[in-house]
Formats: C-alpha cells, sequence, structure tokens
C-alpha cells in the first residue's frame, strides 16, 4: 500500500500539529510556510490552555475538553519524538469570586463540572489564604480552582514540533510544490483570501498583546483575573496577556494597551509587582466569523482542506484538531462537528 502524501500549508501551531499528527499515523508529509514556523500567532507568549465554563454544553466545548484531556498524552510525544520540551504543563488554574452572585454561579458550574467533565477534572471553590504565593485577590477571600487548566510555552511548543517532524522524517520548507493531499492552515492571511474569494466577511485577524516577566513560579497554578491571563511558564517566567483589538494602526507594535494588562495583572497579583518585563509581543490571531475552528473541505478550493479559526484557543484545540484532521484526511474519516466547517459560516 504506497504511503499517502500530504501537504500543509502553514506553519502554525494547528499546521505543526495536523503535520505531526499524519507523520505519526505513517504519511510522508511537508509543511511549507514562506515565513518560517510559528511566524504569527503561534508565536506569542501566553500559552493558556483553559476550558470552557462547564454549563450550557455544546459541541465546541465538547470537542474543546476532548483536546484538554488528550494533551498530556500528544505533548509529551512531541516531546520524546523530537527530544524539546513544549513547557507544557497541567497546572491548574485560580479565577477570584468577587461577590454572592459570583459564588453562586461558581457553586453552579461546580456542580456542572462533575458531569460534564467525566470525572477528568474538577471545578472547585478554595480559600484565598491557602492557595499559596500566586494566589489573586479575591474579594470574598475564595478563589475557584480548576484542575483541568494547562499551559505550554508558544515558542517553545512551535520548536517542539519542529524537532520532533523533522526527527520523524518530514519536511519543513519555504517554498515548495504540493503533493498529495493539501492542508491550508494558514491562519489570518487565509481568512482574508477567503474572505475576498466569496465577497463576504469569513473571518480576519483580532490584535493582541501580551507580555512576559521575570517571575519563576513553574508549578503555580495560573490566574485569570481582571480580564488578564497570568501564565507561570516551566522555564522560570510568566507570561500575562492579552488584549482583543479589532481597530489598530499597527498588527505587530505594543503600546499603554499593554501597559494597561500589565497593570490589571499587577492589581490582581501583587507578586508580579516590580518583576522585569523581559519581553513584549503584538501580533493577529486568526478569527473565523463562528468563533469557532473552520475544518475540513476548503470552501474556495476544490479537493482540498482547511483548519483555520484557533483565534484564543488555538493551542488548547490543536491536539483534537490534529486527530480529527488525520482521520479525514488518512481514513477518510469524517468527525469534525457540524458548526465547524466552512459551509457552516
Amino acid at each position: 500500500m504506497a504511503m499517502a502524501e500530504i501537504t500543509v500549508r502553514g506553519a502554525g501551531i494547528f499546521g505543526l500539529s495536523i503535520a505531526w499528527e499524519c507523520l505519526r499515523r505513517g504519511a510522508r508529509v511537508q509543511v511549507i510556510d514562506p515565513h518560517g514556523p510559528g511566524a504569527g500567532a503561534s508565536g506569542g507568549l501566553v500559552g493558556a490552555l483553559a476550558p470552557h465554563v462547564p454549563e450550557n454544553w455544546n459541541a465546541k466545548k465538547a470537542f474543546q475538553l476532548d483536546s484538554l484531556l488528550m494533551a498530556g498524552q500528544f505533548w509529551a510525544g512531541v516531546a520524546q519524538a523530537g527530544g524539546q520540551d513544549p513547557g507544557y504543563g497541567r497546572t491548574g488554574r485560580y479565577q477570584p469570586i468577587a461577590d454572592d452572585a459570583a459564588l453562586a454561579l461558581a457553586q453552579a458550574r461546580a456542580t456542572g463540572a462533575q458531569s460534564l467533565w467525566q470525572g477528568q477534572a474538577d471545578w472547585q471553590i478554595v480559600e484565598q489564604k491557602t492557595a499559596g504565593p500566586l494566589a489573586p485577590e479575591s474579594p470574598t477571600g475564595l478563589l475557584i480552582h480548576d484542575t483541568l487548566t494547562a499551559r505550554l510555552h508558544p515558542q517553545a511548543a512551535c520548536r517542539a514540533l519542529v524537532a520532533a517532524i523533522t526527527a520523524r522524517g518530514g519536511q519543513i520548507t519555504a517554498q515548495g510544490p504540493d503533493r498529495g493531499l493539501v492542508v491550508h492552515a494558514t491562519g489570518v492571511a487565509g481568512l482574508r483570501e477567503i474572505s475576498a474569494e466569496c465577497g463576504k466577511n469569513f473571518g480576519d485577524g483580532v490584535k493582541g498583546q501580551a507580555a512576559l516577566l521575570q517571575l519563576a513560579q513553574p508549578l503555580a497554578p495560573q490566574v485569570f483575573a481582571n480580564g488578564v491571563h497570568i501564565v507561570p511558564h516551566a522555564d522560570g517566567t510568566t507570561a500575562i496577556g492579552s488584549t482583543s483589538e479589532r481597530v489598530f494602526d499597527s498588527p505587530d507594535s505594543t503600546d499603554a494597551q499593554l501597559d494597561a494588562v500589565i497593570e490589571a495583572a499587577c492589581l490582581a497579583l501583587p507578586a508580579l509587582r516590580g518583576a522585569p518585563v523581559l519581553a513584549r509581543w503584538a501580533g493577529l490571531r486568526p478569527r473565523a466569523r463562528s468563533r469557532a475552528p473552520v475544518l475540513g473541505a476548503h470552501p474556495t478550493k476544490e479537493g482540498q482542506f482547511i483548519a483555520n479559526g484557533g483565534f484564543k484557543i488555538g493551542f488548547g484545540m490543536a491536539p483534537k484538531v490534529a486527530q480529527t484532521m488525520a482521520l479525514l484526511l488518512l481514513e477518510g474519516q469524517d468527525t469534525i462537528p457540524d458548526g465547524f466547517r466552512a459551509s457552516a459560516l
């Protein structure tokens, strides 16, 4: 039986993950990206693999749950194959509880998590004073602690995937002709191209800004407070992000909006105050009009495929996206949720 050939156009998190999964299943794979791996939104800093809340369940939340639960094994396989650490850790997350209404909602969601999360993780209410050195400030003295949230360092994860792909015999190049089945995982540029070809809004980029601080708490849970993600990484840094900007002058420059995000993080977590800022990042994240990933048949390139629209949950969705696309490409099994198809837009 001839080995299947796959061309993946785009070396962001979706493209690299699909390439790795297809290689792992025995295909011959090339990844083509003129800008190189992780050059767009996947080269960011934050890496919060955070679940949707356990209520109002739908196909998107179920897909994400599957992906988060399979992430540990996925990233362990990547690390073993290529010898590079993606910085993955299922370290959990704290969120402050503002008042009695928020407490009642948190308690209801705790009940929901018991069934919806299949006994694989918990949504708990804990006291701030017992939660450790990176517990955020909370008006009630109480926190939500979920044990499903994980983290990785986006840049390290992309490097780890590149190492795994090349170790397994895959090719990553800037240019080249298509061979075999073709998957377009081209981020914002791809969404804009489809919008122009269709004559309607298919999706676009939403700017985000983030920062990396020198604060070493590699085993601490991450924090979501004041609308900001605070993510301690395995390498002794802590990431803070991010903005969501539809209107902007420059897609890749940072400004006072990032300063405001850093200040909001310091108010939520005083331990951050005075920590040196090591890096500031800005970039466009691909958001499909549906806000869900777009998978399956490409809407304008007959006989080809698409994997796009990761937006702010691309790294968390990547293991399941990779599995779903590999099943479609290599075995003809279509397990894509209807809401993820291009036809749904």
